[in-house]
């Protein structure tokens, strides 16, 4: 009996994308008819939660790719759209859940969720719910050419926004894989520095701030997250097999996962966000701030030892 791989984790986990936003948009219409504000935010942590769950569907699809474009009765163009189309999904989930972490970041701070900030997020969201659907469609075609007959005579997807061109920019120019090395790390320092210090305040330093203080800063860690996947991704289009062949950058993302959720964790708990100057926080939310600075640990760990394990460079 063959072992779970790479490609059965995305044959489990492809789903989740366009079941999940569809719960996330239905609460939030839902919310919106009720006038609910917090069904609202619970909405916005959906799609958040979902906007992180993403990411390993679409690394994991580019493993997938690679079992099975040489079997019998797949169409390989087929693969090439739908790689294309769970691009452009990927991208505008993950514009979507920054817009709802903004939402929740911004209800925190004033009495409701500002409306145009929920705007914003069900703008995105239908779009981003239109593409997904036309990425799992396609998706469907791959093993199923009989669906769709002409997806086998599809051509290779143009444009400038496609992952071979984003792969012929990265690995062509000689500055831009340094360049975006470089913001890669000063999105790390940037993100790690903030949410260190907020975690050490919940672990009992810093007595003088409250938690609402240093809340403030979120949006720059935050900030710091989107460069490195921004930066992160474009690695990973240049020379996918480079990663997905590489067992320490799995374990770079499953804990970049953990740490993508404690985000969500100190934007809308209340038991966090209640700490005020002077006070301890209890022993949960110590475990929690513990777990999370050695989540951002393992991540850089992790992504450090790329090179080293997993013989993939």
């Amino acid at each position: 009996m063959e072992s779970i791989n790479t490609a059965h984790l995305h044959l489990l986990l492809n789903h989740v994308p366009t079941v999940g936003l569809a719960a996330g948009l239905g609460l939030l219409v839902l919310a919106l008819i009720r006038k609910n504000d917090d069904l609202l935010r619970a909405s916005c942590e959906v799609l958040f939660a979902i906007a992180l769950l993403t990411l390993p569907v679409y690394l994991t699809g580019s493993a997938a790719e690679q079992a099975i474009e040489d079997m019998d009765g797949v169409a390989v163009p087929a693969i090439k759209a739908h790689e294309l189309a769970a691009l452009w999904a990927f991208v505008a989930m993950q514009f979507t859940g920054l817009a709802a972490w903004v939402a929740l970041w911004q209800s925190r701070r004033a009495p409701r969720p500002p409306r145009k900030s929920v705007g914003v997020v069900l703008l995105l969201s239908v779009l981003t719910m239109a593409m997904m659907a036309r990425a799992a469609t396609i998706g469907g075609e791959i093993r199923h050419p009989e669906i769709n007959p002409e997806a086998i005579a599809v051509g290779v997807p143009t444009g400038w926004f496609t992952p071979a061109n984003i792969a012929h920019v990265t690995t062509t120019y000689p500055w831009v894989w340094p360049a975006a090395e470089c913001l890669h790390f000063l999105g790390l320092a940037l993100t790690f520095g903030i949410l260190l210090a907020i975690n050490l305040r919940i672990l009992g330093m810093m007595k003088g701030l409250s938690f609402a203080a240093l809340h403030r800063l979120l949006p720059w860690g935050i900030l710091g997250l989107a460069m490195n996947l921004v930066t992160g991704m474009m690695f990973f289009i240049a020379a996918s097999t480079q990663y997905t062949d590489n067992v320490a950058f799995f374990w770079k993302v499953l804990f970049l996962g953990i740490a993508g959720a404690h985000f969500l964790y100190l934007t809308v708990l209340d038991t966090t966000w209640t700490l005020k100057a002077g006070e301890n926080a209890g022993m949960f939310q110590k475990a929690v701030a513990a777990v999370a600075i050695a989540s951002w640990v393992g991540v850089i760990y992790w992504g450090r030892m790329l090179p080293f394990i997993g013989n993939a460079f």
